[in-house]
């Protein structure tokens, strides 16, 4: 699954990128624009590569860290809570991945970054291990990282996608997210109807 995990985050992309072009379309109040002007200013100055150091030294800092910070509080606790609260997986997932957009402050890519949310949010919940989304969401970041080092124009600028290209990123997408849940063992009973823990409900591996 980690495999798996890997291989739809990198065939999202392209569905990703255009997700982001139809949030293009969105118009944003004046201060948020002004504000992820900023944001970009400063990611354009941090991802300027000097040496292949630097790429190393940015892919810790930018795709490392919040791929282990982020999916221990957005999926292994808020994610758990919501689903908990909601009794619904899905639910739990999908507004658990607006909440994650949508705590980025940078709106401009709410819908791109949503959609990979409620990926990573079906990967952990289907495979059972928070391993799974953090190895997903670290190989989504490292390609971001290296491909804006050397392509930084694309910081603030979607590439232009085909819309055939975004359709069967899409589905291939869907394809393993379908195999993820055939193949899975989670169920909500398991996870929260227990009194004590066992060797089917220690959720977090």
């Amino acid at each position: 699954m980690y495999i798996l995990a890997i291989l739809g985050m990198l065939m999202a992309m392209p569905f990703v990128l255009w997700l982001g072009q139809l949030n293009e379309l969105i118009p944003l109040p004046e201060y948020l624009t002004k504000m992820e002007g900023e944001t970009t200013k400063q990611v354009t100055a941090i991802l300027k590569v000097r040496s292949v150091w630097d790429i190393v030294v940015n892919v810790f800092i930018i795709a490392l860290l919040p791929a282990v910070g982020e999916e221990l509080f957005f999926r292994g606790a808020l994610q758990r809570v919501v689903i908990h609260l909601t009794r619904n997986p899905w639910v739990g997932i999908i507004l658990t991945a607006v909440l994650f957009s949508a705590l980025h402050l940078q709106f401009s890519g709410f819908l791109p970054r949503m959609f990979l949310g409620i990926v990573l949010g079906a990967f952990y919940w289907f495979s059972g291990s928070i391993y799974t989304s953090m190895i997903a969401h670290f190989a989504n970041n490292a390609v971001q990282v290296i491909a804006a080092s050397y392509a930084p124009e694309y910081i603030n600028k979607n590439p232009q996608t085909p819309v055939l290209a975004a359709v069967a990123s899409g589905i291939v997408v869907w394809a393993i997210l379908w195999y993820f849940q055939k193949q899975s063992t989670v169920t909500y009973s398991k996870v929260y109807e227990t009194e004590e823990l066992t060797s089917t409900n220690q959720f977090i591996a």
